[in-house]
C-alpha cells in the first residue's frame, strides 16, 4: 500500500489560493520587461500574447506543478508485503577437530566403512541445518585453531565450508586449548545470553599455547557454555600376519578433561561412539538449547516522491516553453537569423 510519511504538508495546498487573494495587486501599467525585437517576432505569430487558450493552459499546468510538489512534499512512500526476518537466537561456535587421527576409517555410514571426518560432516551439517534463528560460526583445530566461518545467519555457507575442509589443513596434532581460546575471544564481544560452544574431537591435547582447563575457566567467566563431543570407536578390527586383530583406536581420547571442560562451563561431555550415536547427541543439543524466539518481520519501504518531483519538473520546463518571453525571445533569435541568411544571399 502508499502510505504518507508527512501528510501534514498537504495543508500547504490552497496556498496559492490565498496568496492570490490576500497579497496586493501588481501594478500592471508598467511593462517588466522590454523586448526590442517583438515587432518582428509577431510577423511569425501575431496572437502570441493575446491568447486566452494559451494563458489557460499555463494556469493548469501551474495548478498541476503545484499539485505535484505538494505530493512530493507528503514523502509518498511504498509499503510492500511483511517479510519474515531470520530470529536473533544462540551464538553458537562449532569447534571441529581435524587432526590425522580424524582420517582413522572406524565409523560406518549408509553401509560402508567411513573415516571419522566424513562422518562429522554428515551429522553437523544436518545440526547446522537445523538451527534456523542461531548465529552459527565454524572453528577448525589440529596443530593450529582457525576460525573458519565468523558467526552469521548463513547456514549453507558454514555447511559447505565444513564439507569442503580436507583432512589435516590445520595439522596432524591436536590443539583444543587454543580451539577453546579462540571460541572465547570470537564470543565475548557477543551479547552475555546464550553463548554456546560445541567442541568434537577424537584425541587428547597435545599442542598449543593454551592449556584446555585455563581455557575453559576463561570461557566460565565470560559465561560461555561447552559442549564437548568425544568421538571414536571403541573396537576395530586390524588385519594382521596370520589373523585379524581387534584395538581401541580411541585409547587417546582424554575422556576426563573433556568432562572436566564441560562440567566448569556448565555444559554436558558426551562419548559417541558411531555415527547414530554421534547423531543422537546433536538432536539432543537441539532439545538442550532449543529456539525459542518470537517471529520476527519487516515491511520493505520504497520512496516515491521522485515521482511527483519530476512531474513538477516535466510541467515546469513545459511551462517555461510555453511562456511568451521566452517565446518571443525564440521567435525574435529566429527572425535575425532569418535575417542575417538572407543579408548574406544577397550579398
Amino acid at each position: 500500500m502508499i502510505e504518507l510519511l508527512w501528510p501534514y504538508m498537504a495543508l500547504f495546498l490552497p496556498l496559492p489560493v490565498l496568496v492570490y487573494l490576500l497579497a496586493p495587486k501588481a501594478d500592471q501599467r508598467q511593462p517588466a520587461l522590454q523586448v526590442p525585437f517583438f515587432g518582428q517576432a509577431s510577423n511569425f505569430d501575431s496572437g502570441i500574447t493575446g491568447s486566452n487558450r494559451r494563458s489557460l493552459l499555463r494556469r493548469v499546468l501551474l495548478m498541476l506543478t503545484w499539485l505535484a510538489l505538494v505530493l512530493a512534499a507528503t514523502r509518498p512512500q511504498w509499503i510492500g508485503q511483511p517479510v519474515n526476518l531470520p530470529t536473533s537466537g544462540r551464538d553458537l561456535l562449532l569447534a571441529v577437530d581435524i587432526s590425522g587421527s580424524m582420517g582413522t576409517e572406524d565409523m560406518e555410514l549408509k553401509g560402508s566403512m567411513q573415516t571419522r571426518l566424513a562422518v562429522v560432516k554428515a551429522v553437523v551439517g544436518d545440526f547446522v541445518e537445523r538451527r534456523q534463528g542461531d548465529r552459527l560460526g565454524l572453528i577448525l583445530f589440529g596443530t593450529q585453531a582457525y576460525l573458519q566461518t565468523p558467526l552469521t545467519f548463513d547456514r549453507n555457507t558454514v555447511r559447505t565450508l565444513l564439507t569442503e575442509t580436507p583432512l589435516g589443513i590445520a595439522g596432524g596434532k591436536t590443539a583444543i586449548g587454543d580451539a577453546i581460546g579462540l571460541a572465547v575471544k570470537r564470543l565475548q564481544a557477543r551479547p552475555a545470553e546464550n553463548r554456546v560452544l560445541v567442541l568434537l574431537t577424537d584425541g587428547v591435547n597435545n599442542v598449543g599455547e593454551v592449556d584446555p582447563v585455563q581455557a575453559s575457566k576463561l570461557a566460565a567467566q565470560e559465561g560461555i557454555r561447552i559442549y564437548t563431543i568425544g568421538f571414536g570407536a571403541e573396537e576395530m578390527a586390524v588385519p594382521g600376519f596370520f589373523f585379524n586383530r581387534t584395538v581401541n583406536p580411541s585409547a587417546e581420547l582424554d575422556t576426563e578433561t573433556l568432562t572436566q571442560i564441560a562440567s566448569m562451563t556448565g555444559g554436558i561431555f558426551q562419548r559417541a561412539r558411531s555415527s547414530d550415536e554421534l547423531s543422537e547427541i546433536y538432536r539432543a543439543l537441539d532439545e538442550l538449547e532449543p529456539i525459542e524466539q518470537d517471529a520476527e518481520t519487516y515491511r520493505p519501504v520504497r520512496s516515491l516522491y521522485w515521482w511527483p518531483l519530476a512531474l513538477a519538473l516535466c510541467l515546469s520546463l513545459t511551462m517555461a516553453a510555453l511562456h511568451p518571453v521566452l517565446t518571443t525571445w525564440v521567435y525574435g533569435l529566429l527572425a535575425n537569423l532569418a535575417d542575417r541568411k538572407k543579408q548574406g544571399g544577397t550579398a
